[in-house]
Formats: structure tokens, C-alpha cells, sequence
């Protein structure tokens, strides 16, 4: 959520900041711009439309100029406008007078209100609704000749979550980051750090992603850190000002992984890679043993991952959106598999209430940027709480969340572009099922001929996955009806019963269709009500132990004049009829029978949104990397 990109350098960086708006564009935002050191002192250029837009207007006022910063806003305080869009100015306490302060952020100030009304009875005046805004005016009102000792002592007075770059028109080389809450990284221009460059020039960024083909050289500023960039130098304190060190790794984030290719859209393009995805998951996956995951995040002598399953006895799943129903899924597995009890919990809410520590429960947090905030904030939480068993299912190995974990599983399901998840929730389920075995083995339930069994099944999952995805052309006619509808019921049982959740969800966030979902078992305590011809009800009818429970509930929806869209296994004898729509599935796939339901659901909801002219890839009002509470 929000993008964030910084530079000083002694070339002309409009054109890299522009770009690195344009690779974090797949985050979601509403209005973007940019402002730079010129000659004339600090100019800027904002807008709501597209980063292509903004960049018509740079190249239109020939902007230019060695140090800026660079921002694209998802909208939290203020309406989407060009007076609430970032970089923010401070004019100290004269608004008619030259800025003095350029500032972009991530986050939310919580005591902004109490802030504002302090600097206005100083004389500040607010242009804009935000909370951002208090913060260039907060820094205005400090400054005395060091922009690094007045962004410290602004950022001690903050409370909430904040990753900033900040500039001063005194200090015409020169950015000053903090981070605490929200990521923010450090790009060392190369070669490394302490010695001379071409430009002299380093850059911060919200994403390594931003900063492809500038520099691979990358610092992750760790929490409650601040780092002073200037020509040729940085260097980084805690939020104490002390200095400290911090390690340099090389990142090669590929900006070809966000190419389009011969795809509508991201999101048809993603679906279409799951199958790559789930393989590039599994590679090296030879056998289960703990070490899996032990490959990102070494954990201390006597605390890795045989030790901690052997002493765990429960299973706390943590998560939100699409990820907590990846978790629903897993507690199934885990449950029927491991013999593990497990909870899943939404994260945002699990902070906020009072709960039992459990010493001896495995942690398991589950996000695909690794930097969700509600998520990282409940992990916190639960160490708070004495809970030192951790581990991540993450698609980012260098993400907070796994440094923060002891034990990571990080799957490669590789950059997802589209706001609603796809490729990412598949190798989510992958890494769960993998964790479930790993499990399963360290409490002795599992054999050594479950284990080959499990693990054929699923080497097998890209080749399936492929014959799913030759259904297209039958789920692009039931999006035709779709597209007519308002409302959409999903209905499954069981371990299907959160892909039925997943797939409305899918329907909701791209095509703006209400959808709900119910395990169909609860079809006759309500939800039966708003069933007529006019409510499409999807069902998720797998050939399981629940398939004659569950074809009963459809009688109930025919038997009120609903019309089902039924997604069956070959042999389940359920067959087209008047008011029944049926597409089968090549082959029935058991316990990773979800990995296979889901891909039908994301394939409506995308055929569905395109029907109604939506933009599948940046739906209204959401954003891809949530990083505020």
C-alpha cells in the first residue's frame, strides 16, 4: 500500500523516480507525484490519474534536478485529490512563501489531530486533509540547519505506523528516511558503500522492486531506523540517533517478471502461471524433514524446526484476506493429517482481544508481501505474549516478516502484479501442505508410504493444474451470466469450504459484485431466504465424503428456483439440467483437491470482471501491499 521512492544523485533522477512509481504501480493507489531539488529550490508535480500521467507533466515543465522524492498514495485521511496527494510542502508559517519542506509517507499518524492543532496556533496552515502533512509542518518547526536531527527529534513525537523521505530546500543534496511500522529500504549506489561511485547517488524505496536496474546493492532499514542520504555517503541510526550497522545484501529484483506478455490483464496472467508457481514451489522438495523450513532464516543453536515441532502441541494460524483463507484450508490438514489442533485467527482482530498463551503453540503467520502490518503487528503480539515457537508462509525472503520468524517457508510464487491474489494463495496452500507433512512426521503419523504418496501427489499438482486451465473457454460462458447479477452465493463443505470463500471473494474485489459464501450445511439457517432465479449460486462440489450431504443442499436450491453453477470431479453423477450448470474438473485430487477448485473461482471472477468493464488489475478502493493498520 503506498509506494515510496528517493534519490541523490548528481545526475538528472526524474526518470528513475518515475520508474520506480511505475514497478510499484501494482501496489494500488489513487494519486501519485513527485518533487524535486531544482535550481529554483523545491518544485513538485502530483496527480490522480496514472504515473503515465505524471510523467506527461515533468516531461511537459521540463522538471529535473539530482535529489528528489517520488509517491503513489492509496487515500486513508482525504478524499483521493490533488491537494491531499503526496510529496507534501511545509512553508514554515507564511504559505505564500517558498517551500521548505518536501515530504513523502507511508502509514497513519494517530495523534495527527492533536499535532495539527498544536502547529496551528503556531501559525502553520494545512493545505490538505491528511495526516502527512502534519509531518513536513512538524519537521518545518523544528529545522535548524540539520535535516537529519530534525526528522529524529519529529519522528519522536509520532505515534503510529511511518515510513518517510524527507528533503529541505537549505540542503540542496541530501534525504533523510525513517521507518517504523512500514518498510523502507536503502538502494547503495554502486559500487558499495564507503566508496566512490559515478554519481555519487543512493535512493530509498518501499520495494527492491522500484529500484530494478538501479542498483541490486539493498540495506532493509530495520524497525525505528532513520538513514541520512547524501552525495557519496549514508549512514543510519536507531531511533535514539545512535548509529549502527547494517547489512548490505544484493537483491536482484527482476522488473521482467512484471511484463504483461501476451495477457489482458495481470491477473489472467498470474492465474496462468500457477502452474509454474506451484513447481518452482515444490523445486529442490525431495523429501519432508523439518529443514524445509530452516532455508531462509537460520534460528538459533537448539530452537530449528525438529526441535520446535517436537515441542509444539497446537497450531495458532495468523493472516488476513485471501491468506487467512489459505490458514481455514490448513486447519483441515492439519487437523486430519497432523492430529495438531489448530485455530486461525484473523490477525487485525487477535491483537485486540484478550487471549490464553500457549507456550508450547506454533506461531504460524501467513502474508505474500511479508510486510502486512495488521499481520506483522499480531506475530508481534503473540512474542509479547511468551509465544517463541514462529513460523511464515511468505512469497518475500527478505521481509520483515520472515527476519522476524525463527522458521520460514518461502514460496516462489514469484512477483504478483494484480491486487486480487491468485499464483500467491495456490503456493500458499502448497507450503501449508508441506508444513502439514512436516508435521505429521515429527508426531509420528506419517509413514513412509503416505509420505511418497503425498509427495507424487503433489509433483503431480502442474500438470493438473494445467487441465484446469483448459476449462476457460466453459467458466467464460457462466461469466456471461454473471455479469448480469448483483449478488452471488458460494456454497462448499468442508476443506472446500474456504475456496468457496476465496472464490467470493475473488468476485467481490474485482467485478464489484456482492458475493457471499456459506458452508452449505447453513444454507437452511438463512441464507436460503435470498435465494431466486435472480441469485447464482456457485457450489463447490468435490467427490468427498460430504458430496451426498452436500448434493442435498443443492435440492434445496433448486427446489426455490435458484440455479446452480455447480464445479464437480468427473465422477460425482452430477449432471447439467434445467437450472443446473455443471463444469467437471479432469480428475478428483483429495486432500489438494483445494489447489485445483480454486483456479475455476478465480477464473470467473476474472471473466466476470471483464465482461463488466471493471479494472481487474487495480480494483476501486484497494491496494496490494496493505501496510496500514
Amino acid at each position: 500500500m503506498c509506494g515510496i521512492v528517493g534519490a541523490v544523485s548528481r545526475r538528472n533522477i526524474v526518470p528513475v523516480l518515475v520508474q520506480g512509481l511505475q514497478r510499484l504501480e501494482y501496489r494500488g493507489y489513487d494519486s501519485c507525484g513527485l518533487a524535486i531539488h531544482a535550481n529554483i529550490g523545491l518544485v513538485r508535480s502530483r496527480s490522480t490519474a496514472r504515473v503515465a500521467e505524471l510523467l506527461a507533466q515533468v516531461q511537459t515543465d521540463s522538471t529535473q534536478g539530482g535529489t528528489g522524492i517520488a509517491h503513489t498514495r492509496w487515500a486513508t485521511h482525504g478524499a483521493p485529490a490533488v491537494h491531499n496527494a503526496h510529496p507534501h510542502f511545509s512553508h514554515g508559517t507564511g504559505a505564500d512563501k517558498p517551500a521548505r519542506v518536501a515530504l513523502v509517507h507511508n502509514g497513519i499518524i494517530e495523534n495527527h489531530d492533536e499535532l495539527r492543532a498544536r502547529l496551528q496556533a503556531r501559525g502553520y496552515v494545512f493545505a490538505s486533509q491528511t495526516d502527512t502533512e502534519v509531518i513536513a509542518h512538524l519537521i518545518d518547526s523544528i529545522y535548524d540547519g540539520d535535516l537529519f536531527a530534525a526528522v529524529l527529534a519529529a519522528t519522536q513525537q509520532l505515534t503510529g505506523a511511518f515510513a518517510v523521505a524527507v528533503m529541505h530546500k537549505d540542503e540542496p543534496h541530501r534525504v533523510v528516511g525513517a521507518r517504523s511500522g512500514s518498510p523502507l529500504i536503502l538502494g547503495v549506489g554502486q559500487p558499495q558503500a564507503g566508496q566512490a561511485n559515478a554519481d555519487g547517488e543512493h535512493f530509498l524505496a518501499s520495494d527492491a522492486m522500484a529500484l530494478a536496474g538501479v542498483t541490486d546493492q539493498i540495506v532493509y532499514l530495520e524497525e525505528g531506523d532513520l538513514v541520512d542520504l547524501q552525495l557519496g555517503k549514508y549512514w543510519i541510526t536507531d531511533r535514539a540517533g545512535k548509529p549502527v550497522q547494517r547489512t548490505v545484501r544484493t537483491v536482484h529484483a527482476h522488473s521482467g517478471a512484471a511484463e504483461l506478455g501476451p495477457y489482458r490483464h495481470y491477473m489472467q496472467k498470474e492465474i496462468f502461471e500457477q502452474p509454474r508457481a506451484i513447481a518452482d514451489t515444490l523445486e529442490g522438495v525431495e523429501a519432508i524433514t523439518p529443514e524445509l523450513f530452516e532455508a531462509v532464516n537460520l534460528p538459533p543453536p537448539g530452537q530449528g524446526a525438529h526441535a520446535t515441532f517436537k515441542a509444539i502441541d497446537s497450531v495458532l494460524i495468523l493472516a488476513c484476506g485471501t491468506s487467512y483463507y489459505s490458514g481455514c484450508a490448513a486447519k483441515y490438514w492439519l487437523e486430519d493429517i497432523a492430529g495438531i489442533p489448530t485455530q486461525v485467527e484473523v490477525a487485525s482482530e487477535y491483537r485486540y482481544r484478550t487471549s490464553v498463551p500457549n507456550p508450547r503453540q506454533l506461531i504460524v503467520t501467513i502474508t505474500q508481501s511479508g510486510e502486512t502490518a495488521d499481520t506483522l503487528a499480531a506475530l508481534r503480539h503473540a512474542q509479547s505474549l511468551g509465544h517463541t515457537h514462529t513460523l511464515t508462509i511468505c512469497n518475500v525472503a527478505t521481509s520483515a516478516m520472515v527476519r522476524e520468524c525463527k522458521l520460514a517457508y518461502v514460496t516462489r510464487a514469484g512477483v504478483e502484479i494484480g491486487v486480487a491474489s491468485t499464483k500467491a494463495f495456490t503456493t500458499q496452500l502448497a507450503g501449508l501442505f508441506l508444513l502439514t507433512l512436516a508435521l505429521a512426521q515429527a508426531k509420528g503419523r506419517l509413514s513412509a508410504e503416505q509420505e511418497a504418496a503425498h509427495l507424487k501427489a503433489m509433483r503431480h499438482l502442474p500438470v493438473a493444474l494445467q487441465a484446469v486451465l483448459a476449462l476457460e473457454p466453459q467458466i467464460m460462458a457462466w461469466a456471461d451470466d454473471f455479469a448480469r447479477m448483483d449478488n452471488a452465493l458460494f456454497l462448499g463443505r468442508g476443506l472446500h469450504y474456504p475456496i468457496a470463500l476465496e472464490g467470493a471473494l475473488k468476485l467481490k474485489e474485482i467485478s464489484y459484485i456482492h458475493a457471499e459464501a456459506y458452508p452449505a450445511g447453513e444454507l437452511k439457517h438463512g441464507p436460503l431466504a435470498l435465494v431466486t432465479s435472480a441469485m447464482p449460486v456457485v457450489t463447490v462440489a468435490p467427490n468427498d465424503a460430504l458430496l451426498e450431504k452436500l448434493k442435498s443442499n443443492m435440492q434445496e436450491v433448486r427446489a426455490r428456483g435458484g440455479v446452480l453453477y455447480v464445479l464437480a470431479d468427473a465422477d460425482t453423477r452430477i449432471d447439467s439440467s434445467e437450472g443446473v450448470n455443471v463444469i467437471r474438473l479432469p480428475e478428483h485430487y483429495g486432500h489438494l483437491s483445494p489447489l485445483l477448485h480454486v483456479v475455476p473461482l478465480q477464473l470467473l471472477a476474472y471473466h466476470t470482471a471483464c465482461a463488466r468493464g471493471t479494472d481487474v488489475d487495480k480494483p476501486r478502493n484497494l491496494a496490494k501491499s496493505v501496510t496500514v493498520e
